[in-house]
C-alpha cells in the first residue's frame, strides 16, 4: 500500500494535482528579514516553496539582531523543539551535534536526493559539513567564493593622469604611492591634500600578506603537501610582511590613524577625490566608492578592481569558506520524514531557482539571448522585494553569482572576471572539532589572536622594534601554545581532507 501511494503521489504531483492531497504540517524555527518592516512568514516565495514541497510551515521568526540570545538557551534546554531548526552558529564545536539533538541526514539519503546531489557536487561543503563521527547532520546556507570578494581597488583617472597601469608588484606599488602623495592628483591646485591609500586595518593581510607568501586572512593554512602553519608564526616572512608596512608607515604611505579608519570615511574621501588606492569587498567597487564621483557614469569604472600584489610571492586573494549558516532537523520530532522530505525539497533546483530569481514576470524577465534580468521593482522597492522571500534569511538558500551580476553593471562584472576570480584562493576550511580540541581552542586561541593583532599594530606603527623584538614576540607565541594549536588544526585539516575524497 505504502508503495502504491508513492506511485500516485508521483503521478499526481507531475500532473499538476498535489492539491488533492492535504498538506502536512512542518514548524519551523528561523530567522526573520533584516528589514524591521517584513515578516518573512508571509513571503509569497516562501509560501510557494512550501506549497510545491506539500507541506504547510508553521514559522517561529525571530529577529535576526537577537537570534542567537534567544536561541541558544532554547537549544541547551533542548525541549520542545519544532521539527525543523536554524541554527544561531555553525556548530563549529560540536556543541549541539554531542546533545543529540538533531537526526543525522545521511541516514536517509535515499529519500534526500536533491541534497545528496548537491554534496556530491560540492565536495568542499561536504568536507566542512561532516562530523567528527563521519555523519552530515546540517544542510547549509551558502554564500559566494570566488567572486566579488575583497580586492585591490584604484582611482583609474588618477592612474591615467600619472600615467602608469595598476602595479602588480609590491616595489611599483610603493612607487605609485609615492607619486600620489607628492602630485596634484586631483587637480584642485592643492599637492598637500592627496591621501595615497585609504584602507581598513582589518584589510592589511589580505592586501599584503600574500605577496609574502602568507594567508594572514585565514590565520591557519595548508601548504602544498598539507602541512598546517600559522601565518604570524611564520617568522621569516612574517617579519618582511611586518617591515614592508612599518616602511610604509614611517614614509606617510600608510596613514598615522590606520587603525581607526572606517568605510564611511573612505567613503567621503572618494567624494571628495581624495584618495588613490582602497581595498575592500568588491560589491563596494561600483554601487559605493564609484557611486560618489559626479562624472560617473556606469560605463566605466571611476575606482576599480586590479590584480592582487606579488613581491617573492605570487599574489592571490583569499576568499570565504561558502557555508555562512545552516539548518537542522530535530531528532525527536514526531514529522521526522515529513521535515526531511521539506528541508530536501529546499535544496533542489526549483526551489534554489525561486530562492535567487523569485518568478518571471514577477520579479525577472528573460531577453532573447536566454539572460535574466531583474524587474525594476526589485531595486525600486526594496521592502517590496525583501518581503518576497528572495535570498531570504530563514531558508537554505545558496547565493548565485549569475543573480548578483545582474545586479552590477557591465564593467563591474567584467573587473570580477578578470581581476578577482582567477586570483582566489580558497581560506582554511571551517572543521568540526572534537571535545577536546575545542577545550584547546577555547583555552588559548582568543589569547595568541589577541596577542597577534596587539603586536601587530605595535610592530607596523613602530612603537614596538621589529629588530630588537621580534624573536621575543615568536617566544610569546610558544608560549602561548601555538605549537599545541598547530596540532589540533593539523588534525582537523587531516580529517577534512579525508571527507573531501
Amino acid at each position: 500500500m505504502k508503495k502504491t501511494l508513492s506511485i500516485l503521489l508521483a503521478l499526481c504531483l507531475a500532473l499538476g494535482c498535489a492539491s488533492a492531497f492535504a498538506a502536512e504540517t512542518v514548524s519551523q524555527l528561523a530567522m526573520n528579514s533584516w528589514y524591521s518592516t517584513v515578516d518573512l512568514k508571509d513571503a509569497y516565495l516562501l509560501k510557494k516553496i512550501a506549497d510545491n514541497a506539500g507541506v504547510t510551515v508553521e514559522w517561529n521568526l525571530i529577529d535576526p539582531t537577537t537570534y542567537s540570545d534567544t536561541v541558544s538557551p532554547m537549544l541547551a534546554a533542548a525541549q520542545d523543539l519544532p521539527d525543523v531548526i536554524q541554527l544561531p552558529d555553525t556548530d563549529p564545536n560540536m556543541t549541539y551535534l554531542s546533545s543529540g539533538i538533531f537526526e543525522p541526514l545521511d541516514t536517509h539519503f535515499d529519500i534526500m536526493p536533491n541534497y545528496k546531489k548537491f554534496l556530491d557536487e560540492n565536495p568542499v561543503i561536504k568536507g566542512s559539513l561532516t562530523a567528527v563521527d563521519g555523519h552530515i547532520y546540517y544542510v547549509p546556507q551558502t554564500v559566494v567564493t570566488n567572486n566579488y570578494q575583497p580586492v585591490m581597488m584604484y582611482n583609474m583617472p588618477w592612474l591615467a593622469k600619472a600615467g602608469i597601469e595598476a602595479p602588480t608588484t609590491l616595489d611599483k606599488f610603493v612607487e605609485m604611492l609615492r607619486y600620489f602623495r607628492d602630485n596634484d592628483m586631483n587637480g584642485n591646485g592643492d599637492a598637500t591634500d592627496e591621501i595615497p591609500m585609504s584602507i581598513q586595518s582589518s584589510f592589511l593581510p589580505y592586501m599584503f600578506g600574500p605577496a609574502f607568501g602568507l594567508d594572514l586572512v585565514s590565520g591557519f593554512y595548508a601548504d602544498d603537501q598539507g602541512k598546517v602553519h600559522y601565518a604570524a608564526y611564520e617568522s621569516e616572512n612574517y617579519k618582511k610582511y611586518l617591515t614592508f608596512l612599518n616602511d610604509l608607515y614611517k614614509e606617510g604611505l600608510l596613514e598615522v590613524e590606520f587603525t581607526s579608519l572606517n568605510r564611511d570615511q573612505i567613503t567621503e574621501r572618494c567624494a571628495n577625490d581624495l584618495t588613490g588606492v582602497t581595498f575592500d569587498f568588491s560589491w563596494q567597487m561600483s554601487n559605493l566608492y564609484s557611486a560618489q564621483y559626479p562624472n560617473y557614469d556606469k560605463e566605466t569604472g571611476i575606482i576599480a578592481g586590479a590584480a592582487p600584489l606579488s613581491g617573492e610571492y605570487p599574489g592571490f586573494y583569499v576568499g570565504r569558506n561558502p557555508v555562512s549558516g545552516v539548518f537542522g532537523i530535530n531528532a525527536k520530532s514526531t514529522r521526522l520524514e515529513t521535515a526531511i522530505r521539506y528541508l530536501d525539497y529546499a535544496m533542489g533546483e526549483e526551489a534554489q531557482d525561486l530562492y535567487v530569481w523569485g518568478e518571471e514576470g514577477l520579479t525577472y524577465e528573460t531577453d532573447a539571448e536566454g539572460n535574466r534580468h531583474f524587474l525594476p521593482k526589485c531595486t525600486e522597492d526594496t521592502i517590496w522585494y525583501q518581503g518576497l522571500g528572495i535570498n531570504a534569511p530563514n531558508m537554505p538558500s545558496q547565493q548565485s553569482t549569475p543573480a548578483t551580476d545582474v545586479l552590477l553593471p557591465a564593467w563591474h562584472v567584467q573587473n570580477d572576471r578578470t581581476f578577482e576570480e582567477p586570483y582566489i584562493r580558497a581560506p582554511f576550511p571551517d572543521v568540526y572539532s572534537t571535545p577536546e580540541e575545542a577545550s584547546t581552542l577555547s583555552m588559548y586561541l582568543v589569547d595568541l589572536q589577541t596577542y597577534v593583532d596587539e603586536r601587530a599594530v605595535a610592530f607596523i606603527s613602530g612603537t614596538a622594534s621589529i629588530a630588537d623584538e621580534f624573536d621575543s614576540y615568536i617566544s610569546t607565541l610558544q608560549s602561548l601554545q601555538i605549537e599545541e594549536l598547530l596540532k589540533v588544526k593539523q588534525a582537523q585539516y587531516d580529517r577534512y581532507t579525508a571527507a573531501v575524497k
